[in-house]
């Protein structure tokens, strides 16, 4: 925001926002600065009901922050916008349209709570937007509040700049922590032992420095203080002569009338003043309204001024086609928020009410609150709502009820999926009915996760007219394009105008509008589409005899994590973990740690689904039904319009492909993964499972024994005996890439050729199965391998497995276990330390690289004096000598005629 050149000019008003993680005490702190400042007579109390910044009725009555307010102040010789932003995940949009007007933000942490999971979703979005940041420290007064381990807190968990600018400071070390920021600046103050204030606020402004004061809000313990280092190191900023505005909220007062809260980042705006901008659903349209009213808003109040400068905080009536994050004048439009909700629930409204009618009112609380994504459904003639939280629902379900009258109930809550490709695909649309004319070629590339839907315009004007491109690029750009595993909305994908035609005569604007839709289709349906579910980022915190239970859990949720941290008794797990699977973890991990255990969850982002296929499934969704969305196109013949199926339409088309035809490419197994202790999990089909493991090792009923790794000193040889020996059935799975890389000697083998380490490693294996006499089955990933089916072979006498594509030896093993190892003995050797927590929780014993290692070759000393030492003989070879010590006296008894081979005819 910051320009240093000729066309500035300073103005002294600040914007300074209030962020935090809910019930930190973040507008008990507003309400502390507005008295001390001398804004307010007296402090009022989230717990009273009387906050000057609580103005919303459910605010008061929930005790927490829904929208952000606005109040106006000064400190010292600064005009301060202070602007209180919703502390609670499920209004964290609201909070991060906020973020984008503000010069400067106040993290407020929670002494006895530390980092939160809250906390830390705000320190990312603040060093998005590049926000400066002043850190206070709350409730300092309660108990067991220890300020310099909170502080260590602060630099381990944020940043390791963050500085303490209480007042009690030594001089010299306060100085060295500053210093210490900056690389030039230490080689100064090593020179001089001096930093000047201005270099200090250069340091904040650059987000180099983060000042920490701690205190007690609600007691003004620290406030007054703190209020000075604001004061002290909070830099004037500059703006541009020229006028710009960034539009942040949308809302409507009491009478119902439309605001556009903004602020100033150029110039002045003056009553009667008219602005233009682009429409948000029409790009290429262009809106142009007067200004009626400037509010200046402090709290409920406001007073409306003729005209107001660079850096104020402003409402404005007049303007009806406004959208939060559009930029006006010299402003860019605001970038796109990172986070988005995740759950939808269908609104139930009473009988006879008029569903198109509350559709349109909907849409202006949509408006208001762009987090919250009202959908139709055409075909079910269905409302939904896409919301970040359960408590979002009910301030909406006040809203309606509020504003419209009209009472609602909503549906039980369901997942929002997205749905990307993997593949660079070339989409065509035809339409021609009669006297119509328009076919569009779309690039469709898979894009980066969290990047959206992208476009690009690639095509050139001498076969397409510039004016139908640009609308080819607004009916892109228009609506939410459906995937088709699901329906679900389309992103992370790069959509490429490449080519197009059009008719001199017959080409209307519609007609391009239907061939655009419909290329987007035809290049969905060539793709290969994966479905996209919410993931979380989560820190869980829980005892140390609890950690195996809590990793267990993640694995089956389909959750990741990195390797446990210690702190002090608790065991820190931080990682990733899908959305439908941990609604309810959170009071679960209470449960099962009495209440010491702790959760805190931050959207991710969308990532590949851990359970596509049951989604997809129960989804029911069939894409070549779906007549609202269709993926053929229509072409004319002798007069008469026609439909082609998607996959036929390249055979119709009057535009050549821009994209080639690709040669198939051979399949190759890629190298092998490495191993670390974080791990992935994902559940195979059961019903599959089970198939395999009846073709493979049959479906006898083993009876389940210990396994132990046997030293025998003597190992009897194999006697016959009337009685048939009962039979008992181990299981051994071995992590085959897992050990390859563990023993020495296979691992540089690999190095050489990775398939001579494992054809070593099956030969081995085999010798060892042929004395334990257990079925051992050796699993290979195969999951990099595009295409891999999944495969079992027969080598010798053990089980060799490569797993399917997108599916690691980790996984195999894991579902296996899950599968057999509470009816059967089974032993999994690996030195994956994550792998040996989860099937040993899953009733498997564990077999370390070394310990296999040892057990293989005290086998092969076993062998070497039991089986062939016993054989060694000086001379002649005879029969009875490969006999058993009773099948010996049985034959000698035979051969001198005392006994005979019963049913022995001479």
């Amino acid at each position: 925001m910051e320009d240093t050149s000729e066309n500035t000019r300073l103005s002294n008003q600040i914007c300074l926002g209030l962020v935090a993680h809910v019930d930190s005490g973040k507008t008990t702190l507003a309400e502390s600065i507005l008295f001390q400042s001398g804004r307010i007579r007296t402090m009022g109390r989230v717990d009273h009901k009387d906050a000057f910044l609580d103005t919303y009725e459910l605010e008061k009555s929930r005790g927490i922050t829904i929208f952000s307010k606005q109040a106006q102040t000064n400190i010292g010789e600064k005009q301060v916008t202070l602007l209180d932003t919703p502390g609670h995940a499920d209004f964290s949009a609201e909070m991060e349209r906020t973020l984008q007007v503000l010069d400067y933000a106040v993290l407020v942490i929670s002494g006895p709570d530390g980092v939160q999971g809250q906390v830390r979703t705000l320190w990312t979005l603040l060093d998005r937007y590049r926000i400066p940041v002043f850190l206070f420290v709350n409730k300092m007064d309660q108990p067991g509040t220890d300020r310099a381990k909170i502080l260590r807190g602060l630099k381990e968990e944020l940043d390791e700049r963050c500085v303490d600018f209480g007042s009690d400071q030594d001089k010299d070390l306060f100085l060295e922590n500053i210093a210490v920021c900056e690389d030039s600046l230490l080689e100064s103050y090593l020179e001089t032992g001096e930093i000047e204030e201005e270099t200090v606020r250069i340091l904040v402004r650059e987000r180099k420095l983060f000042p920490c004061c701690f205190g007690s809000a609600l007691k003004m313990q620290g406030v007054e203080e703190f209020l000075g280092v604001l004061d002290t190191y909070m830099a004037i900023p500059r703006y541009p002569e020229k006028f710009g505005a960034k539009v942040y909220k949308i809302a409507r007062d009491q009478t119902g009338i439309r605001l556009s809260y903004m602020k100033i980042t150029g110039g002045t705006l003056r009553v009667k003043d008219v602005l233009s901008g682009q429409q948000k659903d029409y790009p290429d349209k262009i809106w142009e309204e007067k200004v009626h009213q400037i509010r200046i808003y402090s709290g409920s109040a406001f007073q409306s001024v003729e005209e107001t400068g660079a850096g104020s905080i402003c409402a404005i009536a007049g303007l009806d086609s406004t959208w939060s994050g559009e930029g006006i004048g010299v402003e860019p439009d605001a970038q796109v928020p990172i986070l988005e909700p995740v759950l939808s629930y269908q609104v139930l409204f009473p009988d006879g009410e008029d569903l198109h009618l509350m559709l349109l009112k909907l849409r202006e609380i949509e408006e208001e609150v762009p987090e919250l994504h009202i959908v139709w459904n055409e075909q079910t003639e269905e409302i939904h709502v896409q919301v970040m939280g359960e408590v979002q629902i009910e301030i909406l379900q006040n809203m309606i009820s509020e504003r419209f009258g009209v009472r609602t109930e909503f549906s039980s809550g369901s997942i929002v999926y997205k749905e990307t490709i993997t593949k660079r695909v070339e989409g065509i649309g035809h339409f021609e009915p009669l006297r119509h004319y328009a076919e569009v070629h779309l690039i469709l590339e898979p894009g980066e996760r969290g990047s959206g839907l992208v476009l690009e315009n690639q095509c050139s004007d001498d076969m397409l007219d510039k004016n139908w491109q640009r609308l080819i690029m607004t009916h892109l750009a228009e609506r939410k394009h459906p995937g088709v595993l699901t329906g679900s909305e389309i992103t992370d994908l790069k959509v490429i105008l490449a080519a197009g035609r059009a008719h001199i005569k017959h080409t209307e604007g519609g007609d391009f509008r239907q061939a655009t839709y419909r290329a987007v289709r035809q290049g969905l349906m060539k793709a290969e589409s994966i479905l996209l579910e919410p993931v979380y980022d989560f820190v869980l915190e829980v005892p140390q005899e609890n950690v195996g239970r809590a990793m267990t859990d993640i694995q089956k949720m389909g959750g990741t994590f990195a390797p446990p941290e210690q702190s002090m008794d608790q065991t820190i797990l931080r990682g990733s973990v899908p959305v439908s699977e941990v609604q309810d973890y959170q009071m679960e991990v209470v449960a099962y740690t009495k209440g010491q255990g702790r959760m805190s969850c931050t959207l991710r982002g969308y990532e590949p689904c851990h359970n596509s296929e049951e989604i997809v499934e129960a989804t029911g969704y069939r894409a070549k039904n779906d007549s609202d969305n269709p993926a053929g196109s229509i072409f004319c013949s002798h007069g008469t319009g026609f439909y082609v199926e998607w996959d036929e339409v390249e055979k119709h088309m009057h535009v050549e492909r821009v994209l080639k035809e690709e040669k198939p490419e051979v399949k190759t197994e890629t190298t092998p993964r490495s191993y670390t202790l974080t791990s992935s999990y994902g559940w195979g089909d059961e019903k599959e499972l089970e198939e395999i493991f009846k073709r493979t090792y049959g479906s006898g009923q083993e009876r389940k024994y210990g396994y132990q790794k046997q030293r025998t000193a003597a190992l009897a040889p194999k006697t016959v005996s009337a009685r048939k020996k009962e039979e008992s059935e181990e299981y051994l799975l071995v992590d085959g890439y897992n050990i390859i890389f563990a023993w020495e000697e296979l691992k540089e083998l690999s190095k050489v050729n990775i398939q001579a380490a494992r054809d070593k490693l099956m030969d081995i294996l085999s010798n060892y199965q042929g004395y334990k006499k257990q079925t051992l089955i050796l699993v290979f990933d195969a999951y990099k391998v595009e295409g891999q089916m999944g495969e079992v072979q027969k080598y010798h006498n053990i089980y060799v497995v490569y797993t399917k594509e997108a599916e690691t030896a980790d996984q195999y093993i894991e579902k296996t276990v899950h599968k057999i190892g509470r009816t059967h003995q089974v032993t999994v050797a690996t030195s994956d330390g994550l792998e040996q927590i989860i099937i040993m929780g899953a009733g498997a014993r564990r077999l370390s690289a070394k310990g296999l290692k040892e057990d293989i070759e005290q086998a092969i000393i076993d062998i070497r004096e039991n089986y062939l030492g016993q054989y060694e003989r000086k001379g002649n070879t005879y029969l009875f000598d490969q006999l058993s010590e009773e099948m010996t006296d049985f034959m000698e008894e035979i051969r001198k005629g005392r006994k005979q081979f019963q049913g022995f005819e001479k």
